[in-house]
């Protein structure tokens, strides 16, 4: 299975309407800043863009407020958010809490469909030359990992706020990608994480996730 395919079934499940379509696309688009902090949401330019009607994209721009990835003014309109640096430590502190958590009960509740997932994004991380790929690639496969062993917790309550959180967690990454001097290894990682999911061991799952989300902060730190 692809990094493609995983994320389709993960970061990007399959849109049962509409309004996920249009909320998968706006998402995905702030997330990766295609869409400038700041900028004003114009839904109609947004409907047109992915061919359909002003309704469902508004639907979706409901959903992306809480998110926290868009926010509305009376009168003004919609406005992507802004990036606070400053934020970093709120976000990475719930990461922190929940990601590790997630990691040791996706070993212990995954399928082994899912099992054989992750050994085969593993396995293409392990064998691809990660750090000739671009930054978006890259970013592609973090996600990958990162929301196939979410959804791998079988807790979707647990998935979805992890994946918000992640969501806000990339936004900073991305504001600083380019002053980062190897987002490679950071993807390697994940690897010796998925095996140890794959492999149900809960205890290494833990630790691997927490080292991760603490090289990501540090690393961010340095450059801000």
């Amino acid at each position: 299975m692809t990094v493609d395919e995983i994320l389709a079934t993960t970061a990007n499940p399959p849109a049962s309407s509409l309004a996920e379509q249009a909320y998968q696309y706006v998402r995905d688009r702030l997330v990766m800043l295609d869409i400038r902090p700041g900028a004003p949401i114009n839904d109609a330019q947004i409907a047109a863009a992915i061919g359909m009607g002003r309704t469902p994209v508004r639907e979706a721009i409901k959903r992306l407020e809480a998110d926290h990835l868009v926010h509305s003014f009376p009168r003004r309109g919609t406005f992507a958010t802004t990036i606070d640096a400053t934020e970093l430590s709120a976000i990475t502190e719930i990461r922190r809490q929940l990601a590790p958590h997630a990691s040791r009960v996706a070993a212990e509740r995954a399928t082994a469909q899912q099992r054989e997932q992750m050994r085969a994004l593993a396995d293409q991380i392990g064998k691809g030359k990660l750090g000739d790929q671009d930054r978006t690639a890259l970013m592609r496969v973090d996600k990958a990992a990162h929301g196939l062993i979410y959804q791998s917790s079988g807790n979707a309550h647990l998935e979805d706020i992890l994946v918000r959180y992640d969501n806000l967690a990339i936004r900073i990454w991305w504001m600083v990608i380019d002053r980062l001097p190897d987002l490679a290894h950071h993807v390697v990682e994940q690897a010796q994480l998925l095996n140890a999911v794959a492999d149900g061991d809960g205890d290494r799952a833990e630790k691997l996730t927490l080292e991760h989300i603490g090289d990501f902060e540090r690393e961010i730190r340095q450059v801000l």
